[in-house]
Parts: structure tokens; sequence; C-alpha cells
């Protein structure tokens, strides 16, 4: 199914994607050392809840998890990239923190993840990592115009990771988004552009660039959920909800808060 958004839903998008940005945040600043997963994902439940939005993890089921997934965020440590199951462990300095977020509010999904390291220990292969995605994703967003295709925007992102020296899974990718979080189009991480879907004012999507440092093969946890790089390299995964507009598309998942 794909949806295109009225501007009342549109606006509607726009308050869950802020909602969803700002979650984000505050979790990335309460996340220090000695932080465990667990009590993240209390937190995500609370500012969920708090303000009147549904999660769109816990009763989530789909036929690459063993399902419900039962948690309000995705936590990812290290070589764990997607999916992360939130568990109990504590961070340490220096480790590589992905905190992936989806919520329903008043009928309308929003998406977005970060990665980060935690304390004061900065490897710089994971930084130029995280920088990568970042870059992709900024990418992604400039090539999704109207009248583009879905494989304009998987080939920007995908020269970006391509370049940096990473390689790319095409497994798992952006997507559409709308009444609900996973929706057509498929949106990879690498395609030939002119190919796919024709991007049409109304339509959003998330975005999602995600890289693992030496290998493109992924491992499903012991959980059934956290998908971890085949290598136990390091990941690094960045997202935002976009809505395709007139002219550039804008991004519904900006923070209003102080980052």
């Amino acid at each position: 199914m794909i949806e295109i958004l009225s501007p009342t839903e549109l606006d509607r998008a726009k308050e869950a994607g802020s909602l969803v940005a700002n979650i984000l945040q505050t979790l990335k600043r309460r996340a220090t050392v000695g932080t465990n997963l667990l009590d993240i994902d209390r937190w995500a439940k609370s500012m969920i809840l708090e303000a009147g939005a549904v999660s769109c993890y816990v009763d989530y089921a789909p036929s690459f998890g063993r399902g419900p997934f039962g948690h309000y965020i995705c936590t990812g440590v290290n070589d764990a990239v997607l999916h992360g199951l939130p568990r109990n462990y504590a961070l340490a300095d220096g480790d590589l923190l992905t905190l992936d977020l989806a919520v329903l509010k008043d009928g309308i999904a929003a998406d977005s993840a970060i990665s980060f390291i935690v304390g004061e220990s900065k490897p710089s292969e994971s930084v130029a990592m995280i920088e990568a995605t970042e870059l992709a994703l900024r990418a992604g967003i400039a090539a999704a115009r109207p009248g583009a295709r879905i494989g304009d925007i998987s080939y920007a992102i995908g020269s970006v990771l391509s370049d940096a020296g990473y390689p790319v899974n095409t497994e798992f990718g952006g997507h559409g988004i709308g009444s609900t979080m996973h929706q057509d189009p498929h949106v990879p991480n690498m395609g030939r552009p002119g190919r796919g879907y024709k991007l049409r004012p109304g339509l959003l999507l998330a975005l999602e660039p995600w890289v693992m440092a030496d290998t493109a093969q992924l491992v499903t946890d012991a959980d059934g959920w956290t998908l971890r790089s085949a290598t136990g390299c390091r990941t690094a995964h960045s997202e935002h909800t976009i809505a395709i507009t007139d002219g550039e598309a804008e991004i519904l998942t900006l923070p209003t808060l102080a980052s």
C-alpha cells in the first residue's frame, strides 16, 4: 500500500515527527556511561504515553522477527545495527549506541533513528561511520523531489556510502510510512537512478542509511530480533521521516528541543 497524505494528515505527521525527534534527543542526553538499555526503553514508554501517542513497536510482529517486539524503542550497541531488542546491558564508555523510534500520533506514524557514541571516548572510525550515514541521509533527502524516482534516492544514498568505503546491504532499507509504520515503496540503500516509483507530493518516506564497517552480511541474535554484523564489527544507522512536497522534501523528524 502506498498512501498520499492530505494537507490535514500532513499536519498530523509533523506533530508525530516532532515528538519522535524530541524523544530521541532527550534519550540521547540521558544515555550516559552506566545507563541500562531497559531504562532507556522505560523512559521512551513514559514519554510516548504522556504525549498521548502509541508505540509502533510493542505489538509489531513481522515475518522477520520473533514477535511481538514487546518494547518501545530499538536499542543497538556496537555490532547491533537494526531491530535492537532492549536488554539488561549497562552502557560503557565508547559504546556506539543506535536508537530507533517510531510512534503513531493522531493516526499518523513517524520514524527516526540516531547513532552516537556514549561517554568521553570517541573512536575515530566510529565517528566517521556515523558521519557517513548522516551524509548519505542528507544526499537521499536532497534527491527526494516530485517527479524523481525511488531509484534516484537509493542511488544518492548508496553512492555516499560506497564512496566512503562501506559495503551496502539492500535487504533492509527505507520505506513508505503513513497510517502505518511500514508501507510501500521499499527504499533500498543502493539503486539505479531513474527506476522505481515516481515521487508525488504528499508521499511520506522514512529514509534510513545504515552500514557495517567491514561487511554487508547480517546475523540474527538469539533474541530473534536484533540484527548484528556477521563479523562483529561496529555499525551505524541514521533515519528521518520526510514528506515529498512541490519542491524540496520536508524533514518531519527534526527536534525542536536543544540537542
